[in-house]
Order: structure tokens, then sequence, then C-alpha cells
């Protein structure tokens, strides 16, 4: 609630919801969750959530990340797999979600997965889009706020746009806590350096990016039209 661009942008009325009940019925029917739970700092946000059913955690307000926030809730709720999914995202796709999930409840040692999108050439110097590079087998090199690869030869492939999405092992969940912020995340501001730096390979799977996030009352004038369309 306390966001300095948009200060109370969590329940901020998007088409008669809102914003976080967006993002907590595309979780609920991406069909792959046992439950969903909204975890917040706010008790606004926790009666807002009672309001339309859904079971929301209260946590710790200095929380410096969400991986931290939902690896506080995992103390006390027991599951194989997380999926963590922002709370400032109406337009995510259900399909994503279920994407994201679904490389760790095949493969158990994949303890950590994500999702990319094909990134729109107009995005490749935006900082504000985090880049991906991947192996052979689709697990993460490294995410920048550049656009890697750098092109000194023609790109052999489309430059991948990474999707702020992240599942995670119970295990992989916990430790993160416990660690210091690493060299490359602090560059980047990018929490998923620490799992890498760590030793903790990412997945990649394919899936699709939202059109807009939101971060400004200007952007949920956007989402509302966007949605007024679909």
């Amino acid at each position: 609630m306390g966001s300095t661009r948009f200060p109370g942008k969590p329940l901020v009325d998007l088409c008669g919801k809102p914003m976080v009940q967006w993002v907590y019925e595309a979780a609920v029917e991406s069909g792959v969750a046992d439950e969903v739970i909204v975890a917040t700092p706010d008790q606004e946000i926790i009666e807002a959530c009672t309001a339309f059913g859904a079971k929301a955690a209260l946590t710790r307000h200095d929380h410096v990340t969400g991986t931290d926030r939902i690896a506080e809730v995992a103390e006390t709720v027991h599951a194989d797999v997380y999926v963590n999914v922002q709370g400032d995202e109406p337009l995510i796709q259900s399909a994503s979600i279920r994407k994201c999930a679904e490389p760790l409840l095949r493969d158990r040692s994949i303890q950590m997965g994500s999702i990319f999108s094909e990134c729109p050439p107009e995005e490749f110097d935006n900082p504000a889009t985090v880049k991906v590079v991947t192996d052979k087998d689709s697990f993460a090199l490294y995410f920048s706020r550049f656009a890697i690869p750098f092109e000194r030869n023609p790109r052999a492939e489309p430059v991948k746009k990474h999707v702020g999405l992240y599942a995670y092992s119970r295990e992989a969940l916990l430790a993160f806590s416990g660690w210091s912020m690493s060299p490359l995340e602090t560059a980047e501001s990018l929490e998923q350096l620490r799992f890498m730096h760590h030793g903790i390979r990412i997945y990649m799977a394919e899936g699709e990016g939202t059109e807009l996030a939101v971060d400004t009352p200007e952007q949920a004038d956007q989402v509302r039209a966007l949605l007024t369309a679909r």
C-alpha cells in the first residue's frame, strides 16, 4: 500500500475489482495451485481479500524482495512448490503461471523456474525490461537490464524477455532468506541473481508476457482500457 509512485495501488479499482483480486483470480484459474494465498504487510489488503473470498497472510513490513515475503509464509505453510505471482500484474496470464510451476512438478530435481517471452525491439534498451539468456537445456545463464546477448554479430535467436513469475522448491525458497545479497544482485537489482550466485539453476519455460504492469495511476487507466477490450 505504501508504493511511492502510486500509494494504495494493490486496491485500486479496475473495472469493479481491486487489482489484487484480478491477480488472485488468475492464480486460481491456472489450475496448478492447491492453495492461493495473498501475502501482504497491510491490514487493508487482508480485509479486502476477506471481502472477495481470498485467503491472505499478514507478513512483516521490512522485506526487501517479494521472495523474502513468500519465504516468510513458507515457514508455516508447507508445500513442495511455491509460485510467486506479483500483485501489480492484473493482466497476468493463467497459462503462464501454470507453465512456470509445471517443470518443478514434473522433475523434482529442478529447484526453481521462471518464464520468458520474446522481447519486442522497442524494449531492448529499456532497463525496466529484464532480459535473460539460456543454455541448451533451457536453464538461465544470466539475467540483465541490458539487451543480452550483445549484438556484435547478427542475433541467432530472439532476445528473451523475463516475465516476473517464479516457482521455487521449499528448500531453495527457505535458503534464499538466509543469504545476503550477492554482488550481481546488488548491481542489477534482480533478486533471482542471488539464487544463481548460490548455484541454484533456474529453468526458463516459454510463456506469455503481460501487456502492462501497474506502477502509476496512468498505467491503471491503460489497464482498465485493456480489461474493457477483453
